[in-house]
């Protein structure tokens, strides 16, 4: 706020300067110029007046000139001065006013009041600021509802493993189950559960700060795809998987990190096959696309509506909401490998039909 008043003192003085400036120059003008045409055009028209008249006429009407020029200079100045407070007042009133109620509200949002929005004025220039600042408020606002969202979150997914545990302590204090080693293995999956997502989100924190170690090297996609593949066809008994390169080439030659892209390419086919149903099929396609190579994993499984499609990356997002942390993964998979992507110079999309038509999953990196 003080630095607006003073912005509001120095538009008035630059106007006011401005004023005394051409006042300034104007009567030195009209001194020097218009006095020395006024006594050139007197003497022409004193001709054969005697000398000793004809001095006196001129120093009278000079004096009579400098005079009436000074008070005309005068009432302009003063006019000028009217006109140009006038102004740099309305000037200044639309200007500082969507300004004030800018700093007004951001200091509310640095208060922690992210839901505060300022109209938008009429002016070109202000509005750019004022759509910009709603804009940050906006982002600040999202990322402060993500940031509930999270700690819902992660309270909810610890909840789950920590409820077990003390069901079989209780269990086991009261006698309920005997200490067998088939209750502590059971313990020991509810502590190994709470220990990957506590893994999940130390992954995540470290990928979305960017401080995740990259070993960037040359990697033959298609050889990682396949080693993908054949790593995961196990789990698809009676499922078909299948591994297309399209146009048909020995190898895709990318610039990546091999353990990173092969954490994404796992996380794709993963879960392409959890969330596929029985008889379906899955295809990772890959191909050129520019300068870019391009993996598509295809599934035909439970697909995505369309209005939840650009929450799929969020954190702790599921699709199929009704499975478990220990069906449907943690939910952060798909956030890692998008930041991964992302920091090895790539991007991953998702597409699908709607509900129950499948969908594909795309990842491009860059070409050697």
């Amino acid at each position: 706020m003080k630095a607006l008043s003073q912005l509001r003192w120095q538009l008035i003085a630059a106007q006011m300067l401005v004023v005394v400036v051409g006042v300034v120059v104007l009567a030195i003008a009209a001194d020097r110029l218009g006095s020395g045409i006024f006594a050139a055009d007197l003497r022409a028209r004193l001709e054969g007046v005697p000398m000793a008249e004809r001095a006196a006429v001129e120093a009278a009407l000079l004096a009579s000139f400098r005079k009436a020029t000074g008070q005309a200079l005068l009432a302009a100045g003063a006019a000028a001065a009217v006109v140009g407070l006038t102004t740099s007042v309305l000037l200044l009133r639309q200007i500082l006013r969507p300004l004030n109620e800018i700093a007004r509200s951001s200091q509310r949002i640095a208060e922690g009041r992210y839901d505060e929005r300022v109209a938008v004025p009429a002016s070109d220039e202000l509005a750019i600021v004022a759509t910009s600042f709603n804009q940050m408020a906006e982002s600040l606002e999202r990322v402060e509802q993500q940031r509930v969202a999270l700690i819902g979150n992660v309270a909810h997914e610890l909840r789950t493993p920590l409820t077990g545990i003390e069901g079989y302590l209780e269990g086991l204090i009261d006698g309920v189950f005997a200490p067998e080693p088939s209750v502590f293995g059971d313990m020991q999956h509810e502590v190994r559960r709470m220990r990957r997502l506590i893994d999940d989100l130390q992954t995540l924190s470290h990928v979305e700060a960017g401080q995740v170690s990259l070993h960037l090297a040359e990697v033959d996609l298609v050889e990682l795809a396949r080693r993908v593949v054949n790593q995961l066809r196990p789990q698809t008994i009676t499922n078909c998987l299948e591994l297309t390169v399209l146009p048909e080439t020995p190898s895709l030659i990318v610039r990546a990190d091999p353990d990173r892209l092969a954490q994404i390419l796992l996380n794709l086919v993963g879960n392409a096959i959890r969330y596929t149903p029985e008889g379906g099929c899955i295809t990772v396609r890959l191909g050129v696309a520019g300068a870019m190579a391009r993996a598509e994993v295809i599934d035909t499984g439970i697909g995505i509506p369309p209005e939840e499609l650009p929450y799929i990356f969020e954190r702790f997002y599921r699709v199929d909401r009704s499975r478990s942390r220990a069906s449907g993964g943690s939910g952060i998979g798909l956030t890692i490998a998008r930041h991964l992507a992302w920091a090895m110079g790539g991007e991953l999309t998702a597409e699908s039909a709607g509900p129950g038509k499948g969908s594909t999953f795309t990842l491009t990196m860059p070409l050697r």
